[in-house]
C-alpha cells in the first residue's frame, strides 16, 4: 500500500500540519492508549510515548489492547497496535518511569505533550517539568473521569498552556477501574484538543 492511497479523503489544510507534528504522551495506559490510537488514526507524524508497566487483564476493559498482549510492555502492545492502523506513522516509544530529567530529554522536542498518568504525584512532576523548562509547549492534561454517565460535566478548563480535561472533580475509588466509555470521552477529547492546537499555532506562524 502506497502513503497516498492509505492518507486518502483527508483535510487538505489540517491534515499536512498533523503529518509534521510530533506529539508526546506520558503514559500509556487507559488514557495514554486510547489517545495515542486516535492520533495514530488521524495522522500524526509521530509520537513519542513512555510507560514502565505491563498489559494486565485488568487492563482490558479501557485500555487499547488485546487479551493475546498480556503480559507485553504496554509501549510495545500499543506500538503492535498502532501500526496496524497506521503503518506510516513514526513512533519512539520508551519502557521507563518518568521523573523530571527523564521528561527533559524525551519530550524536549515535542509540538505538544498530553498527560496520561493516573496518579496525582506524577501529573504534578509532568506539570511542573513544563512550567519550568517549556514553558511555551500546550501540555494537555486530564483530571475527573471516574464514575459513568454525566458526560454534560467533562470539560476543558485552560490556564496559559495548561488544558486540563475532565469534569475536576470525580474520584477513582480503590478496587474499581475507571469505564471504558468515560476514559474514551476524556480520551478522545485529549486527541481532538491535541489536533486543533496544533493547526491554531501553525496558523500564528
Amino acid at each position: 500500500m502506497k502513503r497516498q492511497e492509505y492518507f486518502c479523503e483527508r483535510d487538505p489544510l489540517a491534515f499536512p500540519l498533523w503529518q509534521k507534528a510530533v506529539v508526546g504522551i506520558a503514559g500509556a495506559g487507559a488514557l495514554g492508549s486510547n489517545v495515542a490510537m486516535l492520533l495514530a488514526r488521524a495522522g500524526i507524524g509521530k509520537l513519542i510515548i513512555s510507560d514502565f508497566d505491563v498489559v494486565s487483564l485488568a487492563n482490558l476493559s479501557r485500555q487499547a489492547f488485546n487479551l493475546d498482549q498480556v503480559g507485553m510492555l504496554k509501549v510495545e502492545a500499543l506500538a503492535q497496535n498502532i501500526r496496524k492502523v497506521n503503518p506510516f506513522i513514526e513512533l519512539e516509544k520508551h519502557k521507563l518511569c518518568l521523573d523530571q530529567d527523564k521528561v527533559r530529554e524525551l519530550y524536549h522536542s515535542v509540538d505538544i505533550m498530553i498527560e496520561a498518568f493516573d496518579t496525582a504525584t506524577a501529573k504534578a512532576m509532568l506539570i511542573e517539568c513544563f512550567s519550568q523548562y517549556f514553558p511555551e509547549t500546550e501540555l494537555i492534561c486530564a483530571s475527573g473521569l471516574a464514575g459513568y454517565g454525566k458526560s454534560e460535566e467533562i470539560k476543558i478548563v485552560r490556564a496559559g498552556k495548561l488544558f486540563v480535561v475532565g469534569d475536576q472533580s470525580s474520584e477513582l475509588v480503590p478496587g474499581i477501574a475507571p469505564i471504558s466509555a468515560r476514559v474514551m470521552i476524556v480520551a478522545a477529547m485529549q486527541a481532538n484538543l491535541a489536533l486543533e492546537r496544533i493547526v491554531w499555532k501553525s496558523n500564528l506562524q
